[in-house]
């Protein structure tokens, strides 16, 4: 079994450059790390172009035993690409895909204006996963959906859910023609508690900046403004948990 053992080896130089934007824009790949992520990605047909693992992990059972190259590495090179700690000796080279969405009417929708924190933008994808949603749009100024902390974040709902990257512009008026409510989460007295609004089979809900909230002129074009009560002496909520209030609490959910 051949082992890569030097951190300066070229395939590996490369590989730690995944860490960067640019690199990725440029390869089309992003590189994951750990058990369960690579697990995920694994199950989607064609999206793992290589595994790397260290040499005493076993990858005979599924759905490792899917991968179509295989690499072993040293734990020095796996800590060298690694971007966390405690690294688990596992990673993934993986396609990046454009997703597309093509009919709203019937679909739930979450929409993000200009989310910076990576943290947060995985846990509204993960949150999103979970309360059902269609869709997450990333709107411009939101951190890049293929961030490392992003992607450990959000824990495979990636792989789950379209996750795009749009004019939030152009999507609230589209959203509109097809008579698709659009609620954005604010906080103005204008705005209504979510426990007032009617729950919804199909909705776009839209929460925005950590410190500045949604763009003004994006809130005129919302269908209504939306806040959940906060009954204690904390002014906010993060986006993250105010994100999965809301999308319960407004959806609509058919019984199983």
């Amino acid at each position: 079994m051949e082992i890569i053992q030097s951190t300066k080896n070229e395939r590996i130089k490369q590989l730690r450059k995944l860490q960067m934007k640019k690199e990725r824009e440029a390869t089309g790949t992003y590189l994951i790390e750990g058990f369960h992520l690579v697990e995920e990605a694994l199950k989607q047909d064609g999206l793992v172009q290589e595994l790397l693992a260290l040499p005493e992990i076993d990858l005979q059972e599924a759905p490792f035993d899917q991968a179509t190259k295989i690499t072993r590495i040293s734990r020095e090179v796996a800590h060298f690409i690694s971007e966390t700690k405690s690294e688990q000796g596992i990673f993934a080279v993986v396609k990046m895909t454009e997703p597309s969405i093509m009919m709203l009417n019937g679909k739930k929708l979450l929409l993000v204006d200009r989310v910076q924190d990576p943290g947060n933008i995985g846990t509204l994808i993960r949150t999103a996963d979970a309360a059902g949603y269609d869709a997450v749009v990333l709107g411009a100024g939101s951190a890049d959906l293929y961030n490392p902390k992003v992607i450990r974040s959000a824990q495979g709902s990636h792989f789950h859910l379209p996750v795009l990257s749009g004019n939030l512009h152009e999507w609230v008026e589209q959203l509109k023609e097809e008579d698709v409510p659009v609620y954005g989460a604010i906080l103005d007295q204008e705005a209504r508690s979510f426990e007032e609004l009617p729950k919804q089979t199909t909705l776009a809900l839209m929460v925005g900046n950590e410190g500045q909230g949604i763009d003004p002129e994006l809130i005129r074009k919302v269908t209504a403004g939306v806040y959940i009560p906060i009954y204690g002496a904390s002014e906010s909520l993060n986006v993250g948990v105010a994100a999965g209030i809301l999308m319960y609490g407004l959806a609509k959910y058919e019984k199983i």
